[in-house]
């Protein structure tokens, strides 16, 4: 089976850098933050798909919804819960994400959610569903089996695509591998075997003097998708 590599950030790092990684790495696809959503305000990502496709990206829609720890917005109820996949739906067709699109939640809370996250995570993904989008989740590798059990039942269709993360730090920490030389791997290698996709670095810098991605902070996947938006 052939695995690929992408990376996400959530500031738009420009043409300049997304073309040189394009070219001289195995990258072949990234995240694309869909904004403004309730945790992500930063708009910069919007009206670049077209480049980025024309440029051979394939990409990885990101929604930033209500969260349970760490910064952004916490109002993660059911109603709110399906209010935002509808939000998400409407931010990805402004886009020009095709129907059928993955698009994928961003869970950042590492421990056991609670009624109302459950309930907030199963009604994004309806939301969005019944707007003609299917979902994906990021979360940690720790809960995506139990989490993936708890909310995709009512779901018609597959289930929905998990992007786990399991990292060693997610301090800001230079890269010390070399960008031009990653080796994909299969994302079961998180210990989730439904993972889609694994985030095994987050907040990576990386040092290429001369380059318009030297200093530029990313976090990196292994995926067995080439485009994880794609039906």
């Amino acid at each position: 089976m052939t695995f690929y590599n992408g990376f996400d950030t959530g500031a738009f790092p420009g043409m300049r850098a997304l073309a040189w990684l394009k070219a001289e790495t195995s990258l072949v696809w990234c995240g694309y933050y869909l904004a403004p959503a309730p945790s992500h305000s930063d708009t910069s990502w919007g009206g670049q798909r077209a480049a980025l496709v024309e440029q051979g990206w394939g990409l990885a829609p990101v929604y930033l919804g209500q969260q349970t720890a760490g910064p952004g917005s916490r109002n993660a109820t059911g109603p709110q819960g399906r209010s935002d996949g509808a939000q998400a739906a409407v931010l990805a067709r402004r886009e020009g994400f095709p129907t059928g699109s993955t698009l994928y939640l961003d869970w950042e809370d590492g421990s056991s959610p609670g009624p109302d996250a459950l309930a907030y995570i199963r009604t994004w993904m309806a939301g969005l569903v019944a707007a003609g989008y299917a979902p994906g989740l990021y979360c940690s590798h720790e809960l995506a089996a139990a989490l993936l059990a708890q909310v995709a039942a009512p779901l018609p269709g597959p289930p929905p695509r998990i992007w786990a993360w399991r990292v060693a730090t997610a301090a800001a920490h230079p890269y010390l591998g070399d960008i031009r030389q990653l080796a994909a791997a299969d994302p079961a290698g998180c210990g989730d075997p439904q993972a889609a996709l694994w985030q095994f670095e987050q907040n990576a810098v990386l040092a290429l003097p001369g380059t318009p991605c030297d200093g530029l902070q990313l976090d990196l996947s292994h995926s067995s998708l080439p485009d994880p938006s794609a039906p």
